[in-house]
């Protein structure tokens, strides 16, 4: 599930659309940061976007794939579909596509609840005898 330099260098280039973007590499392959919000996903020099309920149909609709890894038990399939080779010729459509992933990833986001504040710890106040 490798992502090589070359290709991570290559879509930073690409992805500068949606503004700075950072590539972290996780598991072997590599997620894709726009505002602290991963968007994107590469494995084997493959490019998947964020997709929900908004955006999901348009790569149903191109016949793509989600993005999906062997679990212990069963294949599981995430919410990141490959983006269409074409894409990548034109930069007008590449902004749509990442734009329309951005958003769907901040979606996401808003979604999870905040984590909860740890509170201290009780300490017994033991009276003097």
């Amino acid at each position: 599930m490798a992502a090589s330099a070359s290709f991570t260098d290559y879509l930073k280039d690409c992805l500068a659309v949606v503004g700075p973007v950072t590539i972290k590499r996780m598991f072997g392959g590599a997620g894709v940061y726009a505002d602290g919000v991963m968007f994107g996903l590469v494995a084997n020099d493959v490019l998947y976007f964020k997709a929900d309920g908004q955006n999901e149909q348009d790569y149903v609709d191109e016949g793509l794939e989600p993005f999906t890894y062997d679990g212990k038990a069963r294949p599981i399939k995430m919410s990141y579909w490959q983006v269409p080779e074409r894409v990548f010729d034109d930069p007008d459509e590449m902004t749509e596509w990442a734009t329309a992933a951005l958003a769907a990833a901040r979606r996401g986001a808003m979604k999870k609840k905040p984590a909860k504040k740890k509170s201290k710890p009780r300490t017994a106040k033991i009276k003097p005898k």
